[in-house]
């Protein structure tokens, strides 16, 4: 597969090698022309000079600037080129070092500079904020400092940083934020018809409320004696309902005592809360109801956990009308002395405006950009950023410490960024403004990303809203993503993107994320193929999110504690290792669009029922399998699935191969860059009824009334496995195709 990617990329390179090749050196000088012998000293000279079919070689050296291209190639034979020079490692910032530092107390010095130091844009008076943003109750910016490349905390105030090493709480996650979902009510044993619904919320602190797409509304960062109020509630008699909570993962936490009506009012039950990071993990435990009617309140008392110190470093801000101060932990270390350095740039590659195409951007390090927030709603700029352009390509680098988003293939922005309110109804105003705009599949996407290391983002990854259809996203390392949590919302992940028309994710490595792959709207045409997930245990592997298919999901290993959350209907699935739990959801309170085939026309919206979805060829491993799809509203097709360890199948699949008992003892293990995954095959799985997966078997997703085809129109057949190895007519089933049996060691990555 490298190989083949080197040859590619030889290719690729002389056939755009018609036009100039600028060169840009540390030791050289704008005033130079850019040759070899004269180079550039800086990326953006040769940005403003590139013309298309132009090569900008970039030479070893740490190049602290913004990248703006002023222009694009015309044709992917007559792109612009932006490659470090072959053997040579070019690193880019987005920051700058900082001397003049002073000791104040303990481990805290302090640093005063001027604000005409940050230009037009000082990150640390830039608010981290926009749509479907959550602060956690308190301010983050931008800005960041770095010891040795690394990044400190931001405080949330000075007193903090004053404080020794280690004395202040709240930096880490499980620091004492919480989130509780209260979607209803349910008397044990009932239907879920007789769900009865939280008609209103009131939360005395001001905490936040949102709607959540399983129903009811999130009571966001739980403090002792919120409240959560319901409307008309009558249970009639005494009975034990089932209050579902919001918990997100399994490391630590405090304890909601549910009381009836007042702080110390009747302790109606209690439920052990870990951290939480999301919005979409549940858990639920029993509470005792009396008999009642009319209008109750339960007040959450909420005892947290006994406050441990912390050995992260923090750093604070205050900007004055003249000057920035910044106070900072260093513990044994004089700052003056060390490697630290400061955010003073919002990006390191970005174009200030849109439609600047067919540009490649290859072999270099870029970190340390102030990035904003990045929803869907919003203009999308990332550390790097395509900025709703046609025809990137992205290869080869390494993109790490952005504050929200490394890559993106997102939107414009315009006068309704950010004005969304957080509703459903914003989002397709915002479609239908892109569209006017010239989305199409003729002006936007196209691009390739591909074989880069992302890492160390607190939104993002990857994030793309419209931006990112008809895309190739591959063998891409993605890793410690949103791993802080000190603030939160509705768009992390390693990969999040809002329409994936016709958009391959493939060969991804994805970990230690907080989710792993969100396709959150319009994932039509979508195929998510060969992906390595693992460590994502803060939700799940991957979410999708009210689209209406058709999509696949083929040849996938998910290994975290949840494997799918399914709020779509129209997803095909075949030949994955699911080792996490399945959960499945209706979404019944928003209408969003489904698309005429490979067309970012939108043909119509509907809502959720759920269902519809293509199960085939895949291997479950407890805890839950396919029964949860039992009561779909639409039907379900299953076929050649084994149930392992206590996965049940669905009621809709004739002869499964269940082996109640059998645990394969799946064990991942990394060693440097390599993943190898230990598993144990039983030849009684080849026991399956399975046939190869193909369009003509699929059929059409029921809402769309497209088909399961590549992006060109013409059928597919999944006819190979994880490793690309060609499968047999009647194929093994999960990723691997006749792996060997007993107990195995695969390197998958």
């Amino acid at each position: 597969m490298k190989a083949f990617h080197v040859l590619f990329c030889a290719v690729l390179s002389t056939s755009v090698v018609s036009g100039r090749e600028f060169h840009v050196s540390v030791s050289g000088s704008d005033q130079n022309p850019g040759s070899a012998a004269q180079p550039f000293r800086t990326i953006s000279k040769a940005a403003q000079t590139a013309q298309p079919g132009d090569v900008v070689t970039v030479h070893e050296g740490t190049y602290r600037e913004r990248v703006t291209p002023a222009r694009g190639g015309t044709s992917d034979a007559e792109r612009i080129v932006y490659r470090a020079a072959p053997g040579e490692k070019v690193v880019v910032k987005g920051s700058e070092v900082v001397k003049g530092w002073t000791k104040v107390q303990n481990d805290t010095w302090k640093v005063t500079i001027a604000n005409r130091f940050f230009g037009d844009f000082n990150p640390y008076r830039d608010l981290i904020h926009g749509d479907w943003f959550e602060g956690k109750g308190r301010d983050h910016h931008t800005g960041a400092v770095y010891l040795n490349g690394h990044w400190l905390i931001e405080a949330a105030k000075l007193d903090d940083v004053l404080k020794p090493i280690g004395q202040a709480s709240g930096y880490t996650p499980g620091d004492g934020q919480y989130l509780l979902n209260v979607a209803w009510l349910r008397p044990a044993g009932s239907a879920d018809a007789g769900r009865i619904p939280a008609a209103s919320f009131a939360a005395q602190q001001g905490i936040q409320t949102a709607d959540c797409s399983e129903g009811g509304q999130c009571i966001g960062w739980v403090n002792a004696g919120d409240w959560v109020r319901y409307e008309r509630v009558d249970f009639g008699q005494s009975t034990v309902t089932q209050l579902e909570i919001r918990a997100a993962s399994e490391t630590s936490g405090g304890t909601i005592e549910v009381r009836l009506d007042a702080p110390d009012g009747k302790l109606l039950g209690t439920c052990k809360v870990p951290n939480t990071g999301g919005w979409q993990s549940w858990r639920s435990f029993d509470v005792r109801i009396e008999p009642t009617g009319g209008v109750r309140t339960l007040c959450l008392a909420f005892q947290g956990p006994p406050s441990r110190p912390s050995d992260v470093r923090l750093w604070f801000a205050q900007v004055d009308e003249t000057n920035t101060t910044i106070w900072a932990q260093f513990q044994d270390v004089n700052p003056n002395e060390a490697d630290v350095e400061i955010n003073v740039r919002q990006t390191v590659f970005y174009p200030a405006e849109p439609g600047v195409n067919y540009l490649t951007v290859r072999g270099f390090t870029m970190m340390h950009a102030a990035t904003p927030w990045a929803p869907p709603t919003a203009e999308q700029i990332g550390l790097i950023g395509t900025h709703w352009s046609k025809g990137w390509i992205i290869e080869d680098c390494d993109i790490r410490y952005s504050t929200c988003v490394g890559i993106t293939l997102g939107k414009h922005g315009d006068q309704w960024d950010n004005t969304s309110a957080n509703t459903a109804e914003g989002y397709v105003k915002t479609i239908e403004r892109a569209t006017a705009r010239g989305w199409s599949k003729e002006n936007i996407g196209h691009h390739i990303v591909r074989n880069n290391e992302i890492s160390h983002c607190e939104q993002a990854g990857l994030v793309g809203s419209l931006g990112a259809v008809f895309c190739t996203i591959s063998d891409n390392d993605i890793h410690d993503i949103h791993i802080r949590q000190l603030f939160t919302g509705a768009e992390m992940a390693g990969i999040k993107i809002h329409a994936a028309i016709d958009t391959e994710i493939s060969r991804n490595h994805i970990y230690r994320t907080c989710r792993g792959i969100w396709l959150d709207w319009m994932a039509q045409g979508t195929r998510v193929t060969r992906n390595l997930l693992h460590d994502n245990n803060s939700s799940e592997d991957l979410f999708v999110e009210v689209d209406h298919g058709p999509f696949l999901v083929d040849n996938n290993i998910f290994l975290s504690n949840r494997s799918l959350l399914d709020v779509s209907q129209g997803g095909a699935y075949a030949h994955n290792l699911f080792a996490g739990r399945i959960a499945p959801h209706p979404e019944l309170n928003r209408e969003t669009p489904f698309h005429k085939p490979h067309s970012t026309e939108v043909a119509g919206l509907l809502k959720i029922a759920g269902g519809d979805n293509r199960f085939y060829n895949n291997l479950f491993v407890g805890p839950s399998g396919l029964a949860v799809y039992n009561k779909a509203a639409r039907p379900i097709f299953a076929a050649g699935n084994v149930y392992l360890n206590g996965a049940e199948p669905c009621a809709a699949e004739e002869n499964p191969v269940v082996r109640t008992q059998s645990d394969p003892g799946i064990q991942i293990a990394e060693e440097g860059k390599s993943v190898r995954l230990h598993i144990t095959v039983d030849p009684s799985w080849q026991a399956a009824k399975t046939s190869l997966v193909t369009t003509n078997r699929l059929g059409l997703a029921a809402v769309s009334k497209a088909a399961y085809e590549n992006p060109d129109g013409t059928p597919l057949t999944v006819d190979t496995d994880y490793f690309a190895k060609k499968r047999d007519a009647q194929p093994s089933p999960g990723p691997f195709e006749n792996p060997g049996e007993g107990r195995l060691t695969l390197k998958v990555w």
